[in-house]
């Protein structure tokens, strides 16, 4: 499991990515977007193929790490309204909206010194790729592949991942170890000493 700005990276769709910045070490509640090097950081690991030419690359603002966080909290409870099969909450699938329909991007065609695309957006680069991850994530809960989604069932875990193996009950190898271990030693103080 990697780490970016302090949040695990599990290689997930961004979406679920950025609602993982929000995780438990022994669980204890950890945000992997306290400052805006923690977004700066994040978004320089995930987002290498999204709206990342460098000239448009610029260090987060704070509004950016506000809508980063609003836009984390919503996928959040969508993903655990899903994952409970309930109906998601009218005012985050709301912020989800809004966040994707909040920076314009486009491409531009230029001439020099080849021919070549070069990403454009109305906003900073930060909230071009919160934008986009937004988009991404109304595919996501929109789609087929929201059949998919799961919570991590490592104790103590607050993650989410997409099943791509029809066995996997969890986020990492290491979530499934600490499980396992878990179950083992529960049966082991259920069996008592042994002589």
């Amino acid at each position: 499991m990697d780490v970016a700005g302090g949040a695990p990276l599990l290689g997930e769709p961004l979406p679920i990515e950025l609602a993982n910045t929000a995780y438990a070490v022994r669980g204890q509640p950890r945000d992997g977007l306290q400052t805006t090097a923690h977004l700066a950081a994040w978004l320089g690991e995930v987002a290498s193929g999204e709206v990342a030419s460098s000239e448009m690359r610029t260090t987060p603002t704070t509004a950016d790490l506000a809508t980063a966080r609003r836009l984390r909290d919503a996928i959040r409870t969508i993903a655990a309204a899903i994952v409970r099969g309930d109906q998601p909450d009218d005012a985050a699938v709301a912020t989800l909206n809004l966040c994707a329909v909040s920076t314009r991007q486009w491409r531009e065609l230029q001439l020099r010194p080849d021919l070549h695309v070069v990403p454009r957006t109305d906003g900073t680069h930060s909230a071009a790729v919160l934008s986009g991850i937004a988009t991404d994530a109304i595919e996501l809960f929109g789609g087929p592949l929201r059949t998919e989604l799961r919570a991590c069932a490592g104790p103590g875990c607050v993650l989410f991942f997409l099943k791509d193996r029809p066995r996997r009950e969890w986020c990492s190898p290491g979530c499934g170890n600490r499980a396992r271990a878990a179950r083992h030693y529960a049966r082991a103080r259920e069996s008592g000493p042994t002589s």
